[in-house]
């Protein structure tokens, strides 16, 4: 099988199969391109969708597994706030140290220790008068001293309700408190530690590894941050105040590095929790599934390339085959190969097309062969016909002159008559004359037809203007019509002939009238002399009727030309001829050609 080279394949303007290959090749790639991209797009978002989602979800189930913390730890709060023992003791005058105060701190924090039983996420419980008596379970170690410090101020500020405070340095952990109050008066603060490792668990969402989680407080202040953080504090702060309360994902470019960022506030805390996400990380699976697609994609390509090669040989064989033989009878040889196209789409068609056009071609140049040799035989044929008519002109010269010396007049003008008649038919080759020379050739004609017969035959003309004597008209339009006169009318009659020849313009066409006053035709005598069958033998010079004439003017220029009798019996004949106006050959020339190209379209 014949490959062409790639160089010509991709070249726009070599062959059929080099612009298919190239075409099939290109909408290939194009689709393996969108397809590909589209699915590595698709594979793309929902990979970041899901992983929305997950941490989503992950944050919502954090923050409900703490608020059910809280939730219970805000119901301690209020077990302790109206816990009578918990109210005498602190309205009590006891001091330290003294058996009843002994005893006041025996009861509470047995109290206390019931309260935080089976509840490791608590790892502290107080009581605080502001008489500086503190009651706790629990560690750190806890004393009046706690009444001076910000935590506590905090704490009684906000502390109607439940009030949160995250505690840092030796240990870290949330505290949550409430207002211990006796007939409206404050007159403490009951306050229960969270421990810091409970937060940790159960923040610990980690979709990938390097991924980070921070919770904030209203105040800024971090519940919650990953040991290790490569994002400045600042500017997750800066995250959370800009999408706070605005629930959901984005993706920013931090320190020149692509996250996704996912924020929650709760409706509990207040607190907000940002989840920064590397998109370098979490596409790392979509990374290597691209890099396959890209690799099953080259791989497609390539089988489509070489099966895209392979059909487009095959489509154009029959292409190349056409071409060949093309070549072949281009360089002169009418005998085409013995290799055929059998296929029967458009390709077997033009070949079928090509070799009728061939066949006749191969006729036509035999024919072209024959007329030329026709051509010069009747060349030949010429050149001896060329001696006759100077033959015959110099033995009519000859008869005129001979009767001038014997003084017969008579044969002296027959003889200058069929002269001039003849020198214009033989002589005169132009289909076109001015109506003035073809006035000439019927004089001449009637000057011999008038020996003929034994009365006289008067030929009157009447031209309208003398202008139009110099229009151009068919040569040897008239002399049918005049003969016709002469021989079915005037010959028949026993007065003498009269022949009225009358021109004039009507309707922009020049119009000429033969009239002679001879016995007249019937409507079926009319019609004779225009049909097919009806040839004139006895007419005495042209060989042309008034049928001859009438189909030259028509066939030359339409309708309404042509020739029109008009008649009445015993009376009189009216031959018209409508012709259109001829200034010059020229316009002949260009409207003859315009007509003849007609023809040969409406054939």
């Amino acid at each position: 099988m014949k490959f062409f080279s790639f160089k010509k394949l991709i070249s726009p303007t070599g062959s059929i199969q080099g612009k298919i290959f190239v075409a099939f090749s290109l909408v290939t790639l194009i689709g393996i391109v969108a397809v590909t991209s589209i699915v590595y797009l698709y594979m793309r978002q929902t990979v970041k969708n899901n992983a929305i989602t997950s941490v989503t979800e992950s944050i919502r189930q954090a923050d409900e597994s703490l608020n059910l913390r809280l939730e219970e730890v805000s119901r301690l709060n209020t077990v302790v706030a109206t816990n009578k023992t918990v109210l005498d003791t602190l309205l009590s005058k006891t001091e330290e140290p003294s058996y009843e105060w002994f005893q006041e701190q025996k009861r509470i924090e047995e109290f206390l220790s019931a309260l935080i039983a089976y509840k490791p996420y608590i790892s502290r419980v107080a009581v605080i008068g502001l008489n500086e008596k503190v009651f706790f379970v629990g560690s750190p170690w806890l004393d009046k001293n706690i009444l001076f410090t910000p935590m506590m101020n905090d704490l009684l500020q906000n502390g109607s309700g439940h009030a949160y405070f995250h505690q840092t340095g030796f240990s870290n952990s949330i505290v949550t408190g409430r207002e211990l109050r006796y007939n409206r008066n404050l007159i403490g603060m009951v306050m229960f530690d969270l421990n810091d490792e409970i937060i940790k668990k159960i923040y610990d969402v980690k979709p990938t590894p390097d991924s980070m989680l921070y919770v904030v407080d209203q105040k800024n202040e971090f519940i919650y941050e990953p040991q290790t953080s490569a994002i400045a504090k600042g500017t997750v702060i800066q995250l959370g105040e800009e999408l706070a309360g605005k629930d959901g994902s984005v993706e920013r470019v931090i320190d020149q590095k692509s996250y996704l960022v996912i924020t929650r506030k709760s409706d509990y805390t207040g607190w907000c929790t940002v989840a920064l996400v590397p998109m370098k990380s979490l596409l790392t699976e979509t990374a290597r599934i691209r890099n396959v697609l890209a690799t099953v994609a080259i791989i497609v390509f390539i089988i489509i390339v070489i099966g895209t090669l392979q059909v487009s040989s095959r489509m154009t064989r029959n292409i190349r085959r056409l071409r060949s033989m093309m070549m072949h009878v281009m360089e002169g040889n009418m005998t085409l190969p013995t290799v055929e196209i059998h296929s029967k789409d458009e390709i077997g068609q033009l070949y079928h097309v090509f070799k009728s056009m061939v066949e006749q071609l191969k006729r036509l140049l035999e024919g072209i062969v024959t007329t030329e040799r026709e051509k010069r035989e009747a060349e030949l044929a010429v050149l001896q016909a060329q001696i006759r008519p100077h033959f015959l002109y110099n033995t009519l010269n000859t008869v005129k002159y001979l009767a001038k010396l014997n003084g017969v007049p008579n044969i002296v003008e027959v003889s200058e008559s069929l002269i001039e008649l003849m020198r214009g038919v033989l002589g005169n080759t132009n289909e076109f004359l001015s109506l003035q020379e073809e006035l000439q050739y019927v004089r001449s004609y009637v000057n011999i037809e008038k020996y003929k017969y034994v009365e006289p035959i008067h030929l009157q003309i009447e031209v309208e203007d003398e202008e139009l004597l110099q229009l151009h008209v068919l040569k040897l339009m008239l002399q049918p019509l005049v003969e016709n006169a002469i021989i079915h009318g005037l010959s028949t009659s026993a007065q003498e002939g009269h022949v009225l020849i009358r021109i004039y313009e009507a309707n922009k066409e020049l119009k000429i009238e033969v009239r002679d006053t001879g016995k007249g035709m019937s409507k079926a005598q009319i019609d004779a002399l225009f049909e097919m069958n009806n040839v004139q033998t006895n007419t005495r010079f042209s060989g042309m009727g008034v049928r001859n004439v009438h189909e030259r003017i028509v066939r030359l220029f339409g309708e309404p030309y042509g020739v029109f009798v008009y008649s009445e019996p015993e009376a009189y004949t009216t031959v018209q001829i409508r012709f259109p106006l001829l200034p010059g050959t020229e316009r002949i020339e260009e409207e003859e050609g315009s007509r003849h190209v007609s023809n040969i379209i409406g054939r």
